[in-house]
């Protein structure tokens, strides 16, 4: 048979093929975007896990309509990222992409979800202005904004008679938005922030930045991400230092604990989820997700896992079909469902509602499980915390986005 003939007989093979197997109107094709490779590779999977647990338990199906999941990895670059999204919109003719990690991997995404007329959904970047200043109307997150967490934390530390504190966080965007909101809701009720040092994201070496830290702060506020988790504390305690560690829920998740020791009980942290959260629902949560893979749920496990959940709801109220990009937002939008973590809800740009808790590392047994372990133990709950925490949406959004320089040091030397 010659090369032409058999071309012509492959080419006739796949045009039946088509004819025969065209595209299931029913199908929902998600896209994925997530480090599966690099330094946040782990991260990635946990995001993978979750997600995939939840398709698991409902036979591959959200709202009834069957589901192709595609996963691509983006290493955690935020150009990467981009690459890989508008592969997903114009290749596999998703209706939808989720994920990112950095902060900066999400506002690099959310110009495409808009320039693509996409639904993008955030389940990790907590990049304030996603849902602040900036308009996308194709964008809502189901995970958090960055400084929603710690504005409760410097209230917190605030009652527990802290004064002067010093924050140590990665140099980058959701850094300077986690310490932003530590520092602008700390210094509200009285507080100062004598001090700020910026290891670069991924340090691992904190020997050049410990010494310097000022004597007389009452605490260290740390905000640390991957591996860096792990290693701040570890060092910070091996250098003599005996004060308290505070710090935003990315430097003490479930994700981070397994590589830490005993130098971490009685840290506190803030965060809308913790594995030691004592209710049923997320009791059910932890052991099935232990079961399945071994370990202990992060944040970034459950975090996917509820947007899963908000997915296959808004499907059902969309008579289980496909609404349209639009219609999709909206409806998401007007959610109020009982996740892992808690009550979640929206505000009116499309960010979530829900409890914060303060956490305390603490070394015991839990949900039945024979051995110490470390646990994240819910110590205070603040409930329905919105983005713009006590201070009004109006007069929120007047002030600039934290950043290095906002709000200024004014009591650093």
């Amino acid at each position: 048979m010659t090369r032409s003939r058999t071309s012509l007989l492959l080419g006739a093979v796949f045009a039946l093929a088509s004819l025969s197997a065209p595209a299931r109107a029913e199908d929902l094709n998600i896209g994925f975007i997530a480090p599966t490779t690099g330094i946040f590779a782990q991260v990635g999977k946990d995001m993978v896990n979750g997600f995939e647990m939840y398709l698991a338990e409902h036979g591959n199906k959200l709202g009834g309509m069957n589901v192709k999941f595609i996963v691509e990895d983006d290493q955690a670059k935020p150009d990467l990222g981009v690459t890989k999204a508008k592969k997903l919109i114009l290749s596999d003719k998703v209706q939808m992409f989720i994920g990112g990690v950095l902060a900066s991997t999400g506002y690099a995404l959310a110009p495409v979800s808009s320039e693509m007329k996409t639904v993008y959904i955030p389940s990790i970047p907590a990049a304030d202005d996603l849902t602040q200043r900036q308009s996308y109307p194709y964008l809502i997150r189901t995970g958090w904004s960055s400084s929603q967490t710690t504005h409760p934390m410097g209230q917190w530390a605030c009652e527990q008679g802290y004064k002067k504190i010093v924050t140590v966080s990665a140099d980058y965007a959701f850094g300077y938005e986690q310490v932003g909101g530590f520092q602008k809701a700390f210094e509200s009720c009285g507080g100062k922030i004598i001090q700020k040092i910026w290891p670069p994201l991924g340090n691992k070496d904190f020997g050049p930045y410990i010494p310097t830290i000022k004597a007389d702060a009452d605490a260290v506020f740390s905000m640390m991400v991957g591996p860096m988790a792990a290693q701040f504390p570890k060092q910070l305690r091996a250098s003599g230092y005996k004060k308290p560690i505070v710090g935003g829920g990315t430097s003490y998740d479930e994700f981070a604990l397994p590589f830490m020791g005993d130098e971490v009980v009685g840290d506190v942290s803030s965060l809308q989820y913790s594995a030691a959260l004592e209710t049923p629902k997320n009791e059910a949560f932890v052991k099935a997700y232990r079961a399945k893979y071994g370990k202990v749920p992060s944040y970034f496990s459950e975090s996917n896992y509820t947007t899963a959940q908000l997915i296959d709801e808004t499907i059902k109220k969309s008579g289980g079909k496909w609404p349209g990009a639009e219609k999709f937002i909206a409806t998401m939008a007007g959610l109020k469902v009982d996740a892992v973590r808690g009550p979640v809800s929206f505000d009116d740009m499309r960010n979530p509602v829900q409890n914060v808790y303060i956490k305390k590392v603490e070394k015991k047994k839990l949900f039945g499980y024979d051995k110490d372990e470390l646990w994240n133990t819910v110590i205070k709950t603040y409930p329905a915390v919105s983005q713009f925490w006590t201070y009004g949406k109006e007069a929120f959004l007047k002030q600039p986005v934290y950043s290095r320089e906002f709000p200024p040091c004014k009591n650093c030397e």
